[in-house]
This record gives C-alpha cells, sequence and structure tokens, in this order.
C-alpha cells in the first residue's frame, strides 16, 4: 500500500493530522499498527468519537453447522477496508456468527446484547467502530437443501433454501443470485404498493409519448401491464436467464430437477448505507501548503 494511502488509514483511525500520520509512518517503518501506539504516547491521536463515525465497509459470510442443520449469514461493518481484510476482523465475525447460530438469535437487538463484549474487545484492538448490522438463520427440513455462497472475499454472500434439488444446484442457484441481484423469488411476492408505484411511472411516461397518450384507456392499460410485468420480471429470480445457461430461465431450471425455491437470502457489504466522502486529495495540498 502507498505511503499516501496509509496516512489516509492511520487519519482514519486516529484522528491525527496528515503530517503527524506521515511522520508516525516514517518513524515506524509504515507500520500502522505501531503509528498509531506512536501517536497516542506522544499525545496526537484525538479521543475518537466512534458513535459518529459511519461504519460501510465490512463483511459479509456464511456458517453453517452440519450437526444441527442451520446456516448463518451475517454482516458485519467496519470502517475502513484495510481493516475489512484483516485476519482479525474475519474472526470477529466468525465468532458473532457462532454466538447468534448457539443462541439461536431472533433479532439483532438480542444478538448486539450477546456479542456486546467480542465488539467491545474489538474496538480496543482494532481501532475502529464495528457494527452488527443484520443476520438470518435458515434452518435445514426434511425434503429441502441449503447450501451458500460467497463472492469477492466477503463483499457478498448469499445462502439458498431449495424444496428438493440437490446442494450443487442450490450453489448454482445461489451464484445466479449473487450476480444478478434478484429481488423477489417471483412476480406473486412483488408488493401490491410497488406495482401501483410503477404504474404510475409507467403512466407519467407514457403521457409523454405522443404515440401513447391518444390510445384508449382500455388499450393503454395493457400496454402499461405489459411494462410493469417486464419490469418486475428482471427483479424476479425465476423469470432471470440462468446464469450458467441462459437459454433457459432459472424457473426451468428447477422445474427439470423438481426442485423449487425456498428461500434466498442476499448480502452485499455497505448496500443502502451512506458512505462519508472525504476530499482527501484537497487536504493533503492544504497540509503541502501551510
Amino acid at each position: 500500500m502507498a505511503l499516501i494511502d496509509l496516512i489516509k488509514v492511520l487519519r482514519d483511525r486516529t484522528g491525527a493530522g496528515l503530517m503527524d500520520c506521515k511522520a508516525a509512518l516514517l518513524a515506524n517503518g509504515e507500520d500502522v499498527e505501531k503509528a498509531a501506539d506512536w501517536l497516542r504516547e506522544k499525545g496526537l491521536a484525538k479521543a475518537a468519537k466512534k458513535a459518529s463515525r459511519i461504519a460501510a465497509e465490512g463483511l459479509a459470510l456464511t456458517k453453517v453447522c452440519d450437526k444441527c442443520g442451520k446456516t448463518v449469514i451475517v454482516e458485519v461493518n467496519c470502517e475502513t477496508d484495510f481493516v475489512a481484510k484483516g485476519d482479525d476482523f474475519h474472526a470477529l465475525v466468525d465468532n458473532v456468527a457462532g454466538v447468534i447460530m448457539k443462541n439461536d438469535c431472533k433479532d439483532v437487538e438480542e444478538a448486539k446484547n450477546l456479542t456486546s463484549d467480542l465488539f467491545a474487545d474489538a474496538t480496543v484492538k482494532m481501532g475502529e467502530k464495528f457494527d452488527l448490522r443484520r443476520f438470518a438463520i435458515l434452518n435445514k427440513e426434511e425434503g429441502t437443501v441449503l447450501s451458500s455462497y460467497i463472492h469477492m472475499g466477503g463483499k457478498i454472500a448469499v445462502v439458498v433454501k431449495l424444496n428438493g434439488g440437490t446442494e450443487e444446484l442450490a450453489k448454482q442457484i445461489a451464484m445466479h443470485v449473487a450476480a444478478n441481484n434478484p429481488a423477489y423469488i417471483s412476480l406473486k411476492d412483488v408488493p401490491a404498493d410497488a406495482i401501483e408505484h410503477e404504474r404510475g411511472i409507467q403512466l407519467e411516461a407514457a403521457k409523454q409519448d405522443p404515440k401513447l397518450s391518444s390510445k384508449p384507456v382500455e388499450f393503454l392499460n395493457k400496454i402499461l401491464d405489459g411494462k410493469i410485468n417486464k419490469y418486475f420480471s428482471e427483479q424476479c429470480l425465476l423469470a432471470q436467464p440462468f446464469l450458467m445457461d441462459d437459454s433457459k430461465t432459472v424457473e426451468a431450471v428447477l422445474k427439470a430437477a423438481n426442485a423449487s425455491i425456498n428461500t434466498f437470502v442476499r448480502y452485499a457489504v455497505g448496500e443502502g448505507i451512506e458512505k462519508r466522502v472525504d476530499d482527501f486529495a484537497s487536504e493533503v495540498m492544504k497540509e503541502v501548503n501551510k
């Protein structure tokens, strides 16, 4: 990692000034951990107000218990990608998933209470804000198959539960879900308010189209129904072209295997979290020009 990148990591962790971070790194062989201690020893690290920090990086993983038939999928967030890639953070997330599985946690609040010591120790050790964002527990019953898939080292995690089928098919479906990010299993799972919202958008678009604005209401409604179905079909797992063979839909592949989707869960790290954007280059120039 380049020195400028290490400076940013150290500054994010300690809150110290850029020049102080640079001096700390140069004095400690560009070792971030030693540089952080060096800053603290010299009183240059600011007291971190961790509650106001944004934890949008992190790790999504799955943990399987062959004995109890459970699979846990979890997302834990941290502040920097540097920490997210480290062994200590990976161990933290694995331990958190283990606690959730052992206690069969019902919600995030219960899970946070049971893992509070783990997160407190991790904050002391790694110096960042951590957050258990979400989790799900899937149970394997008779006649069902569970499989999971981790993409990009934990940036995306997926668990798929099939009625019937094989573990190999479930793994392929999990890979498909990771790549195509379906929002629903089928059209019947799309909420009514989402359909009405899309109808409103399509209706306004039709009013702006000279070829459609003059059409009879009955004809226009059929066109809108078609556009709405097409829009949501692209978001429905069963209607999507199968990743492994795009000449078939996922529904066709499952039918041929005498299987069906029971449920799926897909977590992409940081999705929906507003990330902090620092103009790091401008700050560097300000320090240089002092």
